[in-house]
This record gives C-alpha cells, structure tokens and sequence, in this order.
C-alpha cells in the first residue's frame, strides 16, 4: 500500500503515524511545500502549543466548531479530547490544564511536541519531503493508492490549482480568529485594560460571545471578540469588515445591571460616581463609560436620578463601538471555508466522488474558536483518516 500526504501539519503527521503505525507495511510518503514540518504546531499558542482543550462548560460541540460540528461529532467517536490526551501522555509528554481548560504541555514548549512528532515519523519510516510542491492531487492519485490532503487551508491565490478538475464544491476561504480594529474611538486610549467576562455581539445579528475582553491600541480583542470572530467570520468578510459591536461590560442584563448600580449608590451616596464602581470593571474604563454616557465628571451617587442611572445602565449592557477593519491575533492563521462537508463520507473522510482520496485538518470547511480546538479537529480527522485507510485492503 503506498500513501502520500500533503501538507506535514499537524493533521498530516499525526495521520502518517498512526497509518505506520497501524500498517507498517504501508509506505507512506509526506509532501510538504515549506522548509519545514509541524511550523504552524511550532509556533501555536505562543509557541506553548494549546493541543486541546478539557471541554468543560462547552455545551454543544458548535460552541467550540462554528463549521463543522456533525463532522467533529462522528470523529470524537474514535479520537476526542481525552484521547489527545491520553496520546500525548502515553508518549512521555505531561500535560496541564489552565484555568482556561486549555491544554498544553507542562514544559511550555511547542518544540517538544515537534520533536516528538518528527522521532516518531522516523522511526515509523515515514518518507517526509520538504520543499515540495504538490500542483495537482489527481496526479498523484495515479501513483497512489491514497491520496490524504491536509494543507492548512487552501489560500484565495491558489485558485484552488491543487484540487482542479476533480470537480469538488470549495467554500472560498475566509479569516476567522482576529481581533477588532476601532479606528479613532476613544476607547484605545485604555489599552491593556481587561474586563474578566464581558459579553459581545454584532448589531442586527445572532452573533454573540463571552468571555475576557482586552482593550488595545487598535481596537478590542481578547476570547470574547475572538468567540465572535469565529462565529461571524463569514459574515464580517461579506461586509468587507465594517459592523456596530455591542459590548455588554458586566454580561448581565440591564435589570441586573441597573440592580448592581442602586446597591452601589446605596453604600456610596456621598462618593463621586467615577470613583465607586462595579469591581469587575478597571477605574480607568469606568471613568471612561461614565464620561460616554454624559454623567457629569463631580456627580455623586447620591444625586444621579432615574434617568441619569438608566443612562449608565444603558452604556454597560449595550455599548456601541464602529469596527473598521480587523487584525490578525498573533501567531493564529485559521480560516473557515475549504472543502465542503458535502463532498465527503463523514464516518470515513474519504471523498465521495473519488474512492482513495481523503481529508483531513483545515483544509476542510471545519474550524474552531481559540482555545485549543483547532488543534484538535486535526489530531482526529487525521486519526480517523488514518484508521480509515488502514483497514483497507
């Protein structure tokens, strides 16, 4: 049996050692186009490599998987979460888990699951061929039993060349996991102020997310905007990235808020409004909200009235800011689009209309909020790929 996969990501290699390892008859050959192998695990997750999550408090896989969540359902039926973990753990690797549930190896070192990965490959015999450029897969479908394509998402200026003439539906590839440029808005003043849990969404939408906001220089990010990067990301790519964000700073509604606000006034009546505040909020972005929303900068607690207290009620459950633009956060590259679910067998990954070619990672129409999941989609499709192929005869 001879294999060739493209693309040695994470997907890619972690495929070609449980194909060797399942078939160590098969040779598997690997073809990657850059200088080297697993560059993106390298550098992922600030080079710490988040590679899973504990899935705690994740109540519907299409919290963690905006595209994708039927596929990654049949394949954590073979490889989920714990698996990974167990994987790892089994090969020497200790893991920790974060208060975040993200995962990562205890040595805080992304090179050390490289490296792992390489020896492996090694010594399984896998064939890795840096600097090789696949044009055409249905060329090699003709010198290959199967064909596994895991590139790392295909990009626009590729015009798809890889997979031409096999007739298969693409979803043009768009950005997702970025944060939100807010040219000229006073709030960049406040960079490196962070609220712990604050909730987002996109005006005249259902886009909604929460989490751990950071004001920047540029604009907003942090897990709350990141969650709505990826649960819009199609969508904020449509409207060439201009949108009305809504923040909601204490994640509460205006009831609740307004609530908090009386009880603060109570305890505080004789102290300046800018100075007493909700404790999940810094001074700083408090005296900054209590600015926007025209309450007097010497008003006491004691004197703010009916409207005065809706107003500030107002500003913290639906405040406004204009996105024009958005940045890439740090080293994430993910995309959404790719091969459309439609074009393969969910249970096995193999492509309906051509039987020995299969996918596996981003390069599929399948990706995921930070966090540690899109390292996941690629441990079990390429898992389930890999069980898939060598079961073949």
């Amino acid at each position: 049996m001879r294999v060739a996969v493209i693309g040695a990501g994470a997907a890619g290699c972690f495929c070609a050692i449980e194909l060797k390892r399942r078939r160590p008859d098969a040779e598997v050959d690997v073809f990657e186009s850059g200088r080297k192998p697993l560059a993106k695990v390298a550098i992922t997750g600030g080079g710490r490599c988040n590679l899973t999550n504990t899935f705690a408090g994740i109540r519907s896989l299409a919290e963690a998987y905006p595209r994708g969540e039927k596929l990654m359902k049949r394949v954590f039926r073979t490889f989920d979460h714990e698996s990974t973990y167990r994987w790892f753990t089994g090969e020497g690797i200790d893991l920790v888990a974060q208060e975040d549930e993200c995962i990562f190896p205890a040595s805080q070192d992304a090179m050390q699951i490289v490296r792992l990965l390489m020896r492996r490959m090694r010594e399984l015999g896998v064939n890795v061929m840096t600097g090789t450029k696949i044009d055409s897969v249905s060329t090699l479908m003709g010198e290959y039993g199967c064909v596994v394509v895991t590139v790392g998402g295909i990009p626009k200026e590729s015009g798809y060349s890889l997979l031409e003439g096999l007739g298969l539906d693409l979803i043009p590839p768009v950005p997702s996991l970025f944060s939100f440029n807010l040219p000229e808005s006073p709030v960049c003043k406040l960079m490196g102020a962070v609220v712990e849990n604050a909730g987002t969404s996109l005006a005249g939408t259902r886009f909604k997310a929460s989490g751990p906001l950071l004001v920047t220089h540029w604009g907003m990010s942090g897990p709350a905007i990141l969650k709505l990067s990826s649960y819009a990301a199609r969508h904020l790519a449509e409207s060439s990235y201009e949108a009305t964000l809504l923040v909601n700073w204490l994640d509460s509604g205006e009831q609740e808020t307004r609530a908090l606000l009386e009880k603060i006034a109570k305890e505080n009546p004789a102290k300046m409004v800018a100075n007493a505040h909700p404790e999940e909020i810094p001074s700083r972005l408090w005296e900054y909200l209590v600015s926007k929303c025209g309450t007097r900068d010497d008003a006491r607690w004691g004197e703010l009235g009916s409207k005065g207290f809706n107003r500030l009620a107002g500003t913290l459950v639906s405040d406004s800011y204009r996105i024009r633009g958005k940045s890439r956060y740090k080293e994430e590259f993910v995309t959404c689009g790719g091969v459309a679910l439609s074009n393969i067998d969910l249970e096995t990954l193999e492509c309906r209309k051509h039987p020995g070619l299969f996918f596996a990672g981003e390069v599929l129409d399948v990706d995921a909020i930070t966090g540690g999941f899109n390292l996941q989609a690629a441990w079990s499709t390429g898992y389930r790929v890999a069980a898939t192929i060598a079961g073949k005869e």
